[in-house]
């Protein structure tokens, strides 16, 4: 064993001892970041404007602070962005997160030294509690990939600026640097098939043992290896045995990546997001991701099914009930107020709290990672329509994860046309190139050669509204759904006949 492995077990053993103190008692870890978070801010413009200083209970918090997305919390973060201070929190952010906004462009989400912090420990502790309970600490000594975006940063008045995978860039620890791939100068490479090919050099005759990213872009680095090698990833890299992902779900990758691998190896699911780091998984031998209580993150949910109601109810940890969908809800020391993160789940174990992501509150796709909403393929198809006299009784979006072999995945439209465009190519052509001007997760993914461009399967004549009926949802107020995240509704109108 080397000096690397043994450390590691003693730290893994010391951060575990440390994790399950606030584990075993999760209520007294929330008031204490709840308190802390109050006090913190209460001298903020935000907590000026809440009357922070008179909040001593979490009624009076829920009382005070409505839930809001990003949109409704625009007005302060923009005085952020100009580079005023004390606005959210104490001080100027160190970072904007810029990521896709949802209905006004790019959206600017503050990261503060406080909540950068608790990203890495995050990072560091979910690989920790895997050495503790496997006491596998022998991909330690070998060479480890990150595939994430560009480390290069701008600078916007006085704040730096880029996405969250590339500010992560800047905070692998010294002890592992000897140890990190791609390069500093490959990692920002902006084209990704250009960066993958470089990593492919670089990586090819290394002695990989951990892999991580979101499992669309690591699939594309595997197909790549297996081209240039014609063998199993498994085979080329013999002690690779931990893959670490996030950002989707990874079963329908599952049976793709154990072929692309020829063996299974283990994995660890994270859950972060631009706005904290919310939770990991802590164990092999159950599903779920332990979420993180003592971490800087206040956290509330609303029943799903109630989201919407004038007065739904908020709960706290203590109330929260196992299989339900709630929507979960943030306040952070990054200055996150009663913030609706879009993400619902489901709670799977309360001792200790256990969660796994369930969804959008929103339908939307984001099978690679793009995170389409319903907004943006409306936009796309009003554009379509327009450009080519068509008319479209209904349509619905669903990705293809598995096409036909050696075909790359992509976004399949179902519609059903009242009039056939005069130019179908040039229909699909804006409907795609839409959807890439709006979301810029969805055109990095073209661009890459991840997805290629959308399909359209034409519907026949009422094939939606025998849908529809099929599930007892014909008239009303019932819609059918614009976006869906997996296949149901497409396999269920193949299955009628209606295409």
């Amino acid at each position: 064993m080397s000096l690397k492995s043994f450390l590691a077990k003693i730290f893994a053993q010391r951060i575990v001892a440390k994790t399950n103190k606030w584990v075993n008692n999760p209520e007294t870890a929330q008031e204490k970041v709840f308190l802390n978070l109050i006090n913190e801010a209460k001298n903020t413009v935000f907590g000026k404007d809440h009357d922070f200083a008179n909040i001593k209970s979490y009624e009076d918090y829920a009382n005070a602070v409505p839930v809001r997305d990003y949109e409704e919390l625009k007005p302060y973060v923009e005085k952020m962005v100009a580079g005023k201070q004390n606005i959210l929190w104490p001080g100027k952010p160190i970072y904007f997160a810029k990521t896709s906004g949802t209905t006004s462009g790019s959206k600017y989400i503050p990261i503060t030294k406080e909540s950068i912090k608790e990203q890495v420990n995050a990072s560091r502790n979910a690989i920790l509690t895997y050495i503790h309970e496997t006491g596998n600490t022998s991909f330690v000594d070998g060479k480890m990939i990150f595939l994430q975006g560009s480390p290069e940063l701008e600078l916007k008045n006085g704040v730096k600026l880029g996405r969250l995978s590339g500010i992560s860039a800047h905070y692998v620890p010294n002890y592992l640097q000897k140890n990190r791939l791609p390069s500093w100068e490959t990692n920002c490479i902006e084209d990704w098939e250009t960066k993958v090919n470089a990593i492919v050099e670089e990586t090819i005759q290394e002695n990989m043992t951990v892999i991580a990213g979101i499992p669309s872009w690591v699939q594309m680095y595997f197909e790549k290896l297996n081209e240039r090698t014609n063998i199993k990833v498994g085979e080329l890299f013999k002690n690779f045995n931990l893959f670490i992902y996030g950002g989707v779900n990874y079963e329908p990758y599952r049976a793709k990546f154990e072929n692309l691998i020829g063996r299974k190896v283990d994995s660890i699911e994270l859950f972060p997001a631009s706005e904290g780091f919310f939770a990991y998984q802590n164990s092999q031998k159950d599903k779920g991701m332990l979420l993180l209580l003592n971490s800087g993150i206040f956290y509330e949910f609303i029943k799903a099914d109630e989201f919407f109601d004038k007065n739904a109810r908020r709960l706290t940890i203590k109330d929260v009930q196992l299989h339900v969908n709630y929507v979960m809800i943030i306040s952070t020391n990054a200055g996150l107020w009663g913030y609706n993160l879009g993400d619902t789940v489901q709670f799977i174990s309360v001792k200790p709290f256990k969660v796994i992501v369930s969804g959008r509150i929103k339908h939307f796709i984001s099978a690679f990672g793009e995170h389409v909403i319903a907004k943006e393929v409306e936009q796309a198809m009003q554009e379509a329509i327009k450009a080519t006299n068509a008319s479209v009784n209904e349509f619905t979006v669903a990705p293809q994860i598995t096409p036909q072999e050696n075909e790359l995945p992509y976004h399949e439209w179902f519609i059903e046309f009242e009039t056939l465009p005069n130019n179908m190519e040039k229909f699909i052509a804006i409907l795609d190139q839409s959807l890439q001007n709006q979301n810029s997760y969805y055109y990095d993914l073209i661009v890459g050669n991840v997805l290629q461009t959308l399909k359209v399967t034409q519907i026949s004549n009422g094939g939606f509204k025998a849908y529809m009926k099929s599930i007892g949802k014909l008239g009303g107020q019932n819609k059918v759904q614009r976006l869906s995240n997996d296949r149901k509704l497409a396999e269920a109108l193949i299955k009628l006949g209606s295409i």
